[in-house]
């Protein structure tokens, strides 16, 4: 499933931390001719995916990519669109010296880091979350998972075993406080098998925190199936439906979908009565199983008497990004006779995709009328539906 354009720029205010990809390695093990970051990967380049998996969670506030100096063409055929501010710089010839280049190239307006394989295209929000809960009390934090395979010693044939109690399968992304990564890596010298090494070596604790089994770095070529696979499997695709209805009362005005849209009345509600906001919103909380407006935004509560309806929308888009999920398509049907809804149905998807984080190709606004029959029929009102489409992979 292709995955939606966020709106760029518009990063989460709450975001704890920045994010390192390293992608200037080669990767040409796993075949195709090209480095395996750039690889198709259901429709899209594997590099696009590993950017998508972070810059939807809410923690995340700044993407650095690190490529290959000879990479620029390939970086730039990705296209990729972020929803964190997203950067790029030049890597260097050992994975070491890439990553130093990319926590230089991190702000300062972050607390931690989180260093991550650009090949590992399917990390969880579970992941990343066991990660920046773990560094509020320690320095270092890493994701891994215990081994649980006889552990052999030999070259063609056995010649002992070792002991695996103890032992894990570390993955990333390995976070970091920013300061204490910086200066660790500033004091390494030589090659290092991961940030863990580098960060132990300077006498940071990192706490190993739940890895997962899809977490897979894409190696060989047999690594493409298999993610195909996991990604086909692990998709939890949920559909929301919402209906709301307001009267017309005093006005000049009525809101629709965040655009004023002339008229002789307004629509009358507790807040500014955008129908079409209303709707939308009421479809996410649907699809997340989390009620609707009203509990969330009682209306017993007076501090939402006239309130702009972004408001709420804005609250049920963090909410199904905080649980992992990515908004996919939008569909709102408005039933009136008038105001008109064709001339402002543009700035109206505009303005939708925009609340919503996602492109307007994936935002559908559309008017009917009820053939002069109820109380739409008879202009008393305006009623909207919508059906919203939400993807957690």
């Amino acid at each position: 499933m292709t995955e939606p354009d966020p709106t760029p720029g518009d990063a989460d205010a709450t975001a704890q931390a920045a994010v390192v990809l390293v992608a200037a390695g080669r990767g040409l093990r796993a075949g195709g001719g090209l480095p395996k970051q750039y690889r198709t990967l259901r429709g899209k380049p594997v590099l696009a995916h590993t950017v998508a998996a972070f810059d939807r969670h809410p923690g995340v506030g700044e993407i650095v990519i690190v490529r290959g100096a000879e990479d620029g063409d390939l970086y730039s055929a990705c296209g990729i669109v972020a929803r964190c501010p997203l950067r790029d710089v030049t890597g260097g010839a050992e994975r070491h010296a890439s990553v130093r280049a990319g926590l230089a190239a991190v702000s300062d307006d972050f607390p931690y880091v989180l260093i991550h394989d650009a090949a590992r295209p399917l990390v969880s929000a579970e992941v990343i979350d066991g990660v920046l809960d773990a560094l509020r009390t320690h320095p270092g934090a890493a994701p891994a998972l215990a081994v649980t395979d006889a552990l052999w010693r030999g070259e063609g044939t056995v010649t002992g075993t070792e002991n695996r109690e103890g032992l894990w399968r570390a993955q990333t992304p390995q976070g970091f406080h920013l300061d204490a990564i910086r200066a660790a890596h500033a004091a390494h010298e030589g090659p290092a098998a991961d940030d863990v090494e580098v960060a132990r070596k300077a006498g940071l604790s990192v706490a190993i925190t739940p890895g997962d089994d899809a977490n897979i770095k894409i190696t060989t070529g047999s690594d493409f199936a298999r993610a195909e696979r996991l990604m086909e499997t692990g998709m939890d695709i949920r559909t929301g439906n919402g209906y709301d209805v307001h009267r017309f009362g005093p006005g000049d005005h009525v809101m629709l979908c965040g655009v004023a849209l002339p008229h002789e009345r307004g629509l009358q509600g507790h807040s500014d009565a955008d129908v079409g906001l209303h709707t939308v919103t009421d479809a996410i909380y649907g699809a997340l199983a989390e009620g609707d407006i009203g509990t969330h935004f009682p209306p017993s509560d007076p501090q939402w008497k006239g309130a702009e309806s972004h408001i709420f929308l804005t609250h049920a888009v963090d909410l199904a990004a905080q649980k992992g999920f990515r908004i996919t398509h939008a569909d709102l049907t408005l039933v009136c006779e008038r105001p008109k809804i064709g001339p402002h149905a543009a700035a109206m998807r505009e303005s939708l995709a925009g609340l919503l984080r996602i492109g307007m190709d994936r935002v559908s606004v559309k008017a009917t009328t009820s053939e002069r029959l109820g109380f739409t029929g008879r202009e008393e009102g305006i009623a909207a539906l919508a059906t919203v489409t939400l993807v957690r992979p």
